[in-house]
């Protein structure tokens, strides 16, 4: 099949739906001469899966110039349909995808799983956006290839290689980035070099330093952190063996300490005091491919460990009991191999097989050390095989798959419970007509019970342990049609439409519930309502998510315009009621509206718009319903390339640009205390970012 590329020189501005849309291109025509202003590079194969190009967005962080200068990932990947970030600190970045929050997904970091959550005022996603090439979402689970916990879908971060810095015939390089943010008097400072010392060998060693004071919202209230420093560091090594096989090797840690408050998804001050804090994570990766020239062998191979830490001082405070000790870790391995079959190979049989099988087996970890609270310990297993098969014969493909689990679930949980689960799923397209396609996909559900909040670890003291528990289960469901009309207005532009539905079955969901402090705990023995113990029940009733997302995006020469439009709801089947969120309030957000422009009058100059409309919402949980408000948010960047000094690359950005006083909806949304104090965690107002990179 032929494969068409769309390559670094090339950026789409379509809000992540761009590898909707060129993959049904991509069996027509190579598009040439396209802006590079925008979004995201996209490269499509002919013959790729529905899941590959229909159901995934990618962000290219130095091709998105509001990634470049990101220093949350709310920056970037919100400009994929379905996904939407809360949290306005380092610490607290929360990831959603379609209502359901991280716990929900499968998150990595170059392949290493992130599991586990540490504590609920705090998200559980630990990585500085600086040390990022690409971020992948799947938007929903799509695919038997995701697995356990990816319920919601999956967020694949991967950080830069040597490879992707050095130019043709270069044996060393360095790269040094500054960049500057007005509102909370933020100072970035990285260095990255790399090299080839031998033909087969590269090498990476990044640094980078990033301080912070508290930022203000549009009204000029302090948000979150008094002062914060953030250090990241990346080394990675790789080598080519003979012509068929790679080894690599990977470190890297994000760590930040500051004084938050001592719950940072609330405002600080009063109530909420602020507390020295650090929030570390290291992740260790070994990986290995073998690709010969035998198209039935294509292995891929990770071996990972990622510890993410929270550590608190109490003693600031002079009053004992906040002092903790808490981390997660994962361990595990994966091994995939990729076949293309075509029909010279299986007689009878026309068309061209690529079949995904692998093998995954990981260990999360949960320890905990509080001062005058028993600590104690968790962990959980999971290993699973899966099989896919991206059938493609002419217009039609079909993709089949079928995914085993067995997982050993927390012992303080569910009582060391295993599950042992069948899955399958089945994904089709057709061309309707020249470069449009519809396309469907059903993907059975499955997610083991979780380990507990490491900061709840007691060994079993104080917490009911269910061993009654059951799996979350479910199935995914889409439909759609993508089309691309060509030399509507002059020669060579284009518009790409897309539409989707979306519906999401849970059944057996799994709330935590909470004691103490006025709250309705469970029952020690039996786990009914109105007891004195935490613990882990499924809800009484199923959940349905519904959707919607669309997206337009027209392209000429050197400018471009995108929309989009995405909508999620969810729906208790006997209550009505929304599901609900660590976060206060529910998973809920309101319709969301975005549009982005852009422009290269000259080679070395791009401009760029960003409007994003959130509709107000007032979700349904059955208590106290907050609304969300509606808000308006509208940031222009603006790019220099300077031909005279080859490598340098100027940018300023302003973010919030008419100072809007909001909340995004994935945040936490209370109504203000008693006394009047803030609960809303706010973003921040105007924000004017400069950065400036200097490649040699």
């Amino acid at each position: 099949m032929r494969e068409v590329k769309l390559a670094n020189q090339l950026t789409v501005l379509s809000m992540g739906v761009a590898a909707v849309l060129w993959s049904q291109a991509a069996s027509a025509a190579t598009v040439e001469n396209l802006p590079n202003t925008t979004l995201q590079t996209i490269t499509v194969t002919a013959n790729s899966s529905v899941r590959d190009n229909v159901q995934e967005g990618s962000v290219y962080i130095d091709d998105y110039t509001p990634a470049a200068q990101a220093s949350h990932l709310s920056d970037f990947l919100e400009v994929v349909p379905g996904v939407s970030v809360g949290g306005t600190s380092s610490v607290n970045q929360r990831i959603r995808v379609r209502g359901l929050d991280d716990t929900n997904l499968k998150v990595t970091i170059d392949g290493a799983r992130q599991e586990g959550a540490l504590f609920y005022h705090m998200g559980d996603v630990t990585i500085d956006p600086d040390l990022l090439k690409q971020a992948e979402v799947a938007v929903g689970n799509n695919s038997v290839t995701l697995g356990n916990d990816a319920i919601g879908g999956a967020v694949a971060f991967e950080t830069v290689d040597a490879a992707d810095l050095l130019k043709p015939g270069q044996k060393i390089g360095a790269k040094l980035h500054a960049g500057y943010g007005s509102n909370n008097d933020e100072l970035l400072t990285s260095a990255t070099v790399y090299g080839a010392p031998a033909e087969n060998v590269d090498l990476l060693a990044y640094y980078g330093k990033r301080d912070a004071e508290a930022g203000e919202d549009g009204e000029g209230r302090k948000i979150q952190t008094e002062d914060s420093e953030g250090e990241n560091i990346l080394l990675k090594a790789g080598a080519h063996i003979a012509n068929d096989h790679r080894v690599g090797a990977s470190f890297s840690r994000t760590e930040n300490k500051g004084k938050f408050p001592l719950r940072p998804d609330f405002p600080a001050g009063g109530w909420n005091p602020i507390i020295p804090q650090e929030v570390k994570r290291d992740t260790y990766a070994l990986d290995y491919t073998y690709n010969p020239s035998n198209r039935l062998i294509d292995v891929d191979t990770n071996v990972y460990q990622s510890k993410t830490q929270i550590l608190r001082d109490s003693d600031y405070l002079k009053n004992p009991g906040f002092e903790f000790d808490a981390q997660v870790k994962t361990t595990g391995a994966k091994v995939q191999n990729t076949s293309v079959i075509d029909s010279s190979i299986i007689d009878g049989i026309t068309g061209t097989h690529k079949l995904i099988a692998g093998i995954e087996h990981y260990k999360k970890e949960s320890d905990m050390s509080r001062d005058f609270v028993k600590s104690g310990s968790d962990e959980a297993t999971n290993t699973s095989v899966y099989l896919e098969d991206q059938w493609q014969v002419g217009k039609l493909s079909l993709t089949p798959g079928v995914r085993y689990d067995r997982y050993e679930s927390p012992e303080f949980v569910s009582g060391g419970k295993t599950y042992d689960n069948v899955v399958g799923a089945l994904a089709a397209s057709y061309e309707i007509a020249p470069r449009t396609q519809v396309f469907a996909s059903y993907t059975e559900l499955f997610n083991g019970p979780d380990l507990s909040q490491a900061i709840f670890n007691s060994n079993g003291a104080g917490t009911y342990v269910n061993s009654d528990l059951k799996a979350e289960e479910g199935a995914n469901a889409e439909v759609g049609v993508t089309t691309t009309l060509r030399d509507l207005t002059i020669a060579d532009d284009a518009l790409q439409l897309s539409a989707k539905y979306f519906e999401t079955d849970i059944e057996n969901y799994i709330e935590f519930v909470r004691a103490g402090d006025g709250r309705v705990g469970l029952d020690c023995a039996t786990g009914q309502l109105n007891g004195s113990c935490q613990g882990v029940i499924n809800k009484d009733e199923d959940y349905k998510i519904k959707g919607v997302e669309l997206a337009a995006d027209y392209r000429t020469n050197n400018f471009s315009m995108g929309l989009s439009y995405e909508r999620a709801r969810s729906e208790g089947e006997d209550t009505g009621y929304s599901i609900s969120s660590v976060s206060g309030s529910s998973s809920e957000s309101g319709d969301k509206y975005m549009v982005n422009l852009g422009y290269a009058p000259t080679d070395t100059t791009e401009l760029g718009w960003r409007s994003t409309y959130v509709a107000s919402l007032t979700p349904n949980t059955g208590g106290d319903d907050i609304k969300k408000p509606n808000y308006d948010v509208h940031d222009i960047f603006m790019s220099y390339s300077p031909k005279q000094v080859e490598g340098l690359k100027a940018t300023v950005g302003v973010y919030n640009l008419f100072d809007e006083t909001y909340a995004s909806h994935a945040s936490r949304i209370v109504k203000p205390r008693e006394d009047g104090a803030l609960r809303t965690d706010f973003e921040m107002g105007r924000n004017i970012k400069t950065s400036l990179t200097y490649q040699f």
